[in-house]
C-alpha cells in the first residue's frame, strides 16, 4: 500500500504541475463556476479577522485567496503537492496584493505543521484524489485546534455532474476502459450519500454536517467546452491521450452531439453538484 500510494502521489504531482498552465489560462471561468462551492464551504467555517487557516490541496489558490481577504490580521497557509499550481496561486496573490499568505509544497498525508495549529482547516475538491483518504483526514484533524471546524468539498454522483460524466462516459465507451478497483482515486470516489460524514466521524470530528450544493458550468459553445475540459480536467486529458487520432475525432463528435441536449438560452449549461461537509475538532 505504501509503495502504491507513493507512486500515485508522484504521478499526481507531475500531472498537476503540467496542468497548472491550463488552470491559469481559465482562471476567471473557474472562479465563476466553482465560486459557489467555496462560498458554501466558508459558510460552515466561522472565521475571525485574526484566524489562522490551512487550505489543503489548495491548487491555484481558491478559496484560500478569498479567505486571506477575510482574515486581514490572520494567516492563511496554502498547501499542495504541486509546486506548479502553487506558483499560479502566488502570482494571483501578488496581483491582489495579499501578504498574509504562506505557500507549502507538501503531501496531504504528511503535512509539516504542528498539532492544533489552525483555527480552520479545509480541502476543496482534493480528498477524492488522495491515495489514502483516511490518513489525509487524520492530518487535517491533527492540525486543527480544539473547537476548530474542518471542512471539505467533493464531487457528488456522476449522474448529478454531466459537466464531467458526459465527456468521461463518451471516452469510456470508445476506449472500453476497465473498471478501477474500489478506493481508487477519482472524481466521484466520495459521492455516495453519507460517505463523507462517516469519514469525518472516523477522523474523530463531531457535529458533522453534510449537504448538497449545485450550480451550472456554462460554456458558450461545444468548442469552448471541449477546450476548457481538455485544459483543466486531468482525467479527460489522460483518457484522450491514450486514444488514437481517429478515436479522438469520434469522441469529440459524440460529445458535441450530446451537448445539444444541454443548450438553453444560447449557451450550454451543465449541472455540477458537490457535497459540502464540515465537522468540529473536539
Amino acid at each position: 500500500m505504501l509503495a502504491s500510494a507513493a507512486r500515485i502521489r508522484d504521478q499526481q504531482r507531475m500531472i498537476w504541475d503540467e496542468f497548472s498552465a491550463g488552470w491559469n489560462k481559465w482562471d476567471a471561468e473557474l472562479l465563476g463556476w466553482q465560486g459557489p462551492f467555496g462560498d458554501a464551504l466558508l459558510e460552515d467555517l466561522p472565521l475571525r479577522p485574526d484566524s489562522r487557516v490551512l487550505d489543503v490541496a489548495a491548487g491555484a489558490g481558491e478559496p484560500g485567496l478569498t479567505v486571506a481577504e477575510r482574515v486581514p490580521g490572520g494567516r492563511v497557509v496554502l498547501a499542495d503537492i504541486s509546486a506548479g499550481m502553487l506558483r499560479v496561486a502566488q502570482e494571483k496573490a501578488s496581483a491582489r496584493r495579499l501578504t498574509n499568505l504562506d505557500f507549502e509544497v507538501c503531501d496531504a498525508a504528511a503535512m509539516p505543521f504542528g498539532d492544533s495549529t489552525f483555527d480552520a482547516v479545509y480541502c476543496r475538491f482534493g480528498l477524492m484524489y488522495f491515495p489514502v483518504m483516511s490518513v489525509a483526514m487524520a492530518e487535517m484533524a491533527r492540525t486543527a485546534k480544539p473547537g476548530a471546524r474542518v471542512g471539505a468539498v467533493v464531487w457528488g454522483r456522476a449522474a448529478s455532474n454531466p459537466w464531467a460524466s458526459l465527456i468521461l462516459g463518451t471516452i469510456a465507451r470508445h476506449r472500453e476502459l476497465p473498471i478501477p478497483p474500489a478506493g481508487t482515486p477519482g472524481l466521484f470516489r466520495c459521492a455516495p450519500t453519507g460517505f463523507m460524514t462517516r469519514m469525518f466521524k472516523d477522523a474523530g470530528l463531531a457535529e458533522v454536517t453534510e449537504r448538497q450544493v449545485s450550480t451550472d458550468l456554462v460554456r458558450e459553445s461545444p468548442d469552448s467546452y471541449w477546450e476548457f475540459m481538455t485544459d483543466i480536467a486531468t482525467t479527460v486529458a489522460m483518457g484522450l491521450a491514450k486514444a488514437d487520432e481517429a478515436s479522438r475525432d469520434l469522441i469529440r463528435q459524440d460529445v458535441f452531439a450530446l451537448l445539444g441536449r444541454y443548450e438553453h438560452d444560447g449557451a450550454i449549461r451543465l449541472r455540477s453538484t458537490a457535497t459540502v461537509v464540515a465537522g468540529t475538532k473536539m
